[in-house]
């Protein structure tokens, strides 16, 4: 019911945060739309659980919470100046979580929109791992990272949830 809701909060951070990594906003302007996006996703979150007939109703809860997470704590590092390796470990474990909902999505995919949705989780797996590289084991390519994320806000989040909000998906 909120994926529309989800993808295009999930596409414009994305996007601003690419656009941001790539040194086209400054880090105090970032904290806003962050903050805006974690707490949407926590809205979200607590309509999902208060819905919730059985435990595994809860696993898009679980696996909205990481996102809001993540954009709640790039928010709060950028308005402590923080070096983010806190961000970049739970990144990693985060990129390991999610990894599995693709193949989940997959092998339950009835559709076209589905087999999208699975290359979906592949990819913001991936873009988690990225942070994990950057900011974790500083390894990692920021500018890369940049593209990879304004891509992932643009294929994964903005252009696809507009869809869906617009009711395109059939």
């Amino acid at each position: 019911m909120f994926l529309g809701l989800s993808l295009l909060v999930v596409g414009v951070v994305l996007c601003l945060n690419g656009v941001w990594q790539a040194g086209r906003i400054q880090d105090r302007e970032i904290i806003l739309i962050n903050a805006v996006a974690a707490l949407v996703f926590f809205a979200i979150i607590l309509l999902i659980a208060l819905d919730a007939r059985q435990p595994a109703d809860l696993l898009d809860a679980g696996m909205t919470l990481l996102f809001g997470t993540t954009y709640l704590w790039v928010a709060y590092n950028r308005a402590v100046s923080s070096s983010g390796e806190g961000l970049g470990w739970f990144n990693g474990f985060v990129a390991l979580t999610a990894a599995p909902m693709a193949l989940r999505v997959l092998a339950q995919a009835e559709g076209l929109f589905d087999v999208w949705l699975a290359a979906c989780w592949a990819a913001w797996s991936g873009l988690w791992f990225l942070y994990f590289l950057n900011l974790a084991l500083r390894r990692g390519n920021p500018r890369l990272t940049a593209m990879a994320t304004l891509l992932c806000g643009i294929f994964t989040g903005w252009l696809p949830g507009l869809v869906v909000l617009h009711g395109l998906t059939g």
